[in-house]
């Protein structure tokens, strides 16, 4: 059974792109003042999203590594073509769908130290969540 807060997760993450079905590519690469495009926006979840779970979690490499360089909090801002970003957006959450289906209530209530971090599960889930609320 997927956790409750992972299928809260996807509904998030439908109600996001339900939210920009009608976006035009124009729409999409504008920035208004200093504000990043929604293209920029859409590859910056990604970004988030394959930081968590497939890197941070998982230890593997960036599926992505554009991502990283790109997309990251405090990256410079940028006006990335719409279809790249979904097409990316689509790639990451297939990748990490697999893993988000086997978290536990334990593994979101356990403390994780990597490095000199230490970092809780279910805050990295909740914080994804907000963050695509906030965007």
């Amino acid at each position: 059974m997927v956790h409750p807060l992972v299928t809260q997760l996807r509904f998030t993450r439908s109600e996001f792109q339900r939210g920009l079905e009608e976006l035009s590519e124009d729409d999409a690469r504008r920035r208004i003042g200093p504000a990043n495009s929604i293209s920029w926006s859409i590859g910056h979840l990604a970004w988030q999203e394959q930081r968590y779970w497939l890197t941070r979690m998982q230890g593997l490499k960036p599926a992505f590594p554009r991502l990283m360089e790109e997309f990251c909090f405090g990256c410079p801002p940028s006006t990335p073509r719409l279809a790249e970003m979904w097409e990316i957006w689509n790639g990451v959450v297939e990748l990490v769908d697999p893993y988000l289906d086997t978290v536990t209530t334990e593994l979101l209530e356990s403390s994780i130290q990597q490095g000199e971090v230490t970092f809780q599960p279910g805050s990295l889930l909740h914080r994804t969540i907000y963050h695509y609320w906030f965007h």
